[in-house]
């Protein structure tokens, strides 16, 4: 998650803006009792349970690459929130209910592993592959694909390894686009006391997601890969194609669109982040979603002491406005947007967004085509040079929790001597 705070601060470093606002005692509270009542419920868990599908359901086939280590028990958790020693593969699909039976924009989990075909998301497959079969996967698939496009997520905080699955499933459906899909996850710690874990397994794992991106632009399979990414899921990805842009000199022109999704970024950063992007041309469209009522990252803020999230900035305002301008950051306001979740950070999932994601990016258009399209159709707001984009969310912000939380006997296996590297 992520959130305002302590008493609000003069400007900090040269060009940057007054500090986020204090909610007051009254807003922390009230953040305070929604993570509490998530914490009474029931969090899924041990759903990659192999289990049949139904008559009109739909599959997901997903390639996994993950700096998870794997999990030899419980069964149906495959990767847990401990971290691994380099990249971990694997080959899952998901079952989707047929459209009749379910509510797009949602996941349909079930009560009990596997599930019920009919009415919940079920496991079909998940095995764990080494390199060479994951690198024969997915040039079987990507081949297969229309176009050739890759389509990479990368969740947020406080995500679960069944949970990035079963919500990239779920946006790779609803989206009805023919894309090669790959999850890259890395190792949350899934729970809402492990901010700081995850912020460090998000550094922890930068290279590893810039070792998929290089090969994933090596191959020559792929045609276009898109990237989404989620909440803390953004500051893995921008700080991989720093790194990527630093060391080639510029991204590759493969890279086609990066969707920041509620990124939980500190603005400062953001803006030196970019800056070395940046510092060759670039063609790699970014388009930037914010929502201003997201108390995930109002929580986020107030644990970073009032600094402004990316994610939940006023595109109107200076020096926001320059900056993104500036930097050619698409941004997509959905403030005004209704949302699945009492924290308003999973709006992104909602059917008619990612129906619109599909609709773009299956019509090979460029996020920032002045065309009616996703603003259009939401009545959501944009900004001089700002324009028209795409965007994407996790669903675990809307899974509850448990008092109890069963990762604590999951039991890990050491992956050194089993872990690859990509080159």
């Amino acid at each position: 998650m992520n959130g305002r705070g302590s008493a609000p601060r003069s400007a900090g470093a040269a060009g940057s803006p007054e500090r986020a606002r204090r909610p007051g005692v009254a807003g922390v509270f009230v953040i305070g009792l929604a993570a509490l009542a998530a914490g009474c419920s029931t969090r899924p868990y041990g759903d990659l349970i192999v289990g049949t599908t139904a008559p009109g359901a739909s599959r997901v086939d997903l390639l996994v690459a993950t700096t998870r280590a794997p999990v030899v028990d419980p069964p149906g958790v495959m990767f847990g929130g401990a971290r691994g020693r380099g990249l971990q593969f694997a080959d899952i699909v998901v079952s989707i209910p047929p459209d009749g039976a379910r509510k797009a924009g949602e996941v349909q989990w079930p009560s009990q592993p596997p599930g019920d075909p009919a009415h919940d998301f079920v496991t079909l497959r998940a095995d764990r592959m080494d390199l060479a079969q994951a690198k024969t996967d997915f040039n079987r698939r990507v081949s297969r694909t229309p176009g050739h496009k890759v389509l990479v997520f990368v969740h947020g905080y406080n995500t679960r390894f069944e949970e990035a699955v079963y919500s990239f499933a779920q946006i790779v459906h609803d989206a009805h686009v023919d894309v090669a899909p790959v999850l890259f996850t890395w190792p949350s710690g899934g729970s809402l006391t492990a901010y700081v874990y995850d912020r460090d397994s998000a550094v922890y794992s930068r290279d590893a997601l810039e070792a998929v991106l290089q090969a994933l632009t090596n191959n020559p399979n792929v045609g276009s890969i898109s990237i989404l990414a989620h909440s803390m899921g953004n500051y893995l990805t921008v700080e991989a194609l720093r790194q990527m842009s630093i060391r080639d000199r510029g991204l590759p022109r493969k890279i086609r669109d990066v969707m920041l999704a509620s990124p939980d970024i500190d603005v400062d950063v953001f803006r030196r982040q970019i800056a070395e992007i940046d510092a060759e041309p670039r063609a790699t469209q970014f388009t930037l979603f914010v929502s201003r009522d997201d108390k995930a990252l109002g929580l986020s803020s107030f644990l970073a002491h009032d600094t402004t999230r990316l994610g939940a900035l006023d595109p109107t305002k200076e020096p926001y406005s320059s900056m993104l301008e500036q930097a050619r950051v698409n941004v997509v306001d959905l403030t005004a947007v209704a949302s699945n979740d009492v924290a308003n950070h999973s709006k992104f999932a909602t059917s008619e967004v990612v129906t619109a994601i599909g609709d773009r990016l299956a019509g090979g258009q460029t996020l920032n085509d002045a065309k009616p399209g996703l603003v259009e159709s939401l009545g959501a707001f944009t900004h001089g040079a700002v324009d028209v984009a795409a965007g994407v969310a996790t669903g675990a912000v809307t899974a509850p929790t448990r008092l109890v939380d069963p990762t604590a006997n999951e039991k890990s296996v050491d992956t050194a001597e089993g872990s690859v590297t990509l080159k």
